[in-house]
């Protein structure tokens, strides 16, 4: 497996790079952590929260210098792979990073892309930047966004039983095959769609097949009332170390490759790290 890690000079994406060599400690996989720089001319003509009147020499300098630091500071983390005998490599682009980070995650075939959060809010949650919003709605593989760094034990996936739902089960089985966490599939019979209670068994049913066949023994919870609501309230009384679900809501078919509203929402409000699930193209 190949994961991206999209790193800055925050210390919220050097903890995603540390997040991402831990869950990848029992699998044979490569974590490549991509910086992207400032492009000069860019920064210069747009402003980039520079001083006004600075040279574009001294822009450039003050880039690189940066640059030079973040990347350093990359090569430290990176040695928490490779203590775990997982490869990890560094290396930078110059550009918009989410254009930058989506561009290399499908012409280099990554199999997730981790994002650091960029804070929270005590009201609303997540305060989800540009580049996190453009990465979750155009993004081809699943993408996990972090807010701190907690072993994973309790996973909570909201199975809704689409097929994206079920692709998320397929992908988190293996990757948990040696940690084997403990795995709750939560359904929300959302009666105001008429979902009847025949077919809200069924997708629990489904759900715990699934994960059963890579030797699972998943705990069933049902709920009814509003998707979201039902999945915040889960999360908070549980503390789950992990949210997992879908892309893809009952409105919008996959191909539109369009984020959901409600899986909008819970990466918002949630403050768990949360795996959001997309077919790998």
């Amino acid at each position: 497996m190949k994961i991206l890690v999209a790193v800055d000079k925050t210390e919220e994406s050097r903890v995603a790079l540390r997040y991402a060599c831990h869950l990848m400690e029992h699998f044979t996989a490569i974590v490549d952590a991509l910086y992207v720089k400032p492009d000069v001319v860019e920064t210069v003509t747009g402003g980039g929260g520079y001083a006004p009147f600075t040279t574009k020499r001294e822009v450039a300098r003050e880039i690189e210098q940066e640059a030079e630091k973040t990347v350093e500071e990359i090569v430290e983390g990176c040695q928490i792979c490779v203590g775990r005998r997982i490869p990890c490599n560094p290396f930078v682009a110059v550009g918009d990073p989410a254009d930058e980070i989506l561009n290399a995650a499908n012409r280099d075939y990554y199999d997730m892309i981790v994002l650091g959060s960029q804070g929270r809010s005590l009201l609303r949650g997540l305060l989800l930047g540009t580049v996190h919003a453009k990465i979750l709605h155009h993004a081809r593989q699943p993408v996990l966004i972090l807010r701190n760094f907690r072993p994973i034990q309790k996973i909570l996936v909201a199975y809704r039983g689409s097929q994206c739902d079920q692709g998320a089960l397929e992908f988190i089985a293996p990757l948990f095959a040696k940690k084997k966490p403990e795995i709750t599939v939560l359904h929300v019979q959302e009666t105001e769609r008429g979902e009847s209670e025949e077919f809200a068994e069924t997708c629990l049913m489904t759900g715990d097949e699934t994960l059963r066949r890579y030797g699972y023994a998943p705990v069933k919870k049902m709920a009814k009332g509003d998707f979201v609501d039902e999945i915040l309230k889960a999360v908070a009384i549980e503390r789950y170390d992990l949210l997992v679900l879908g892309a893809y809501g009952h409105k919008l078919p996959k191909y539109l490759k369009v984020i959901s509203d409600e899986a909008l929402n819970l990466v918002r409000l949630t403050t768990r790290p949360v795996l959001v699930y997309r077919e790998v193209k």
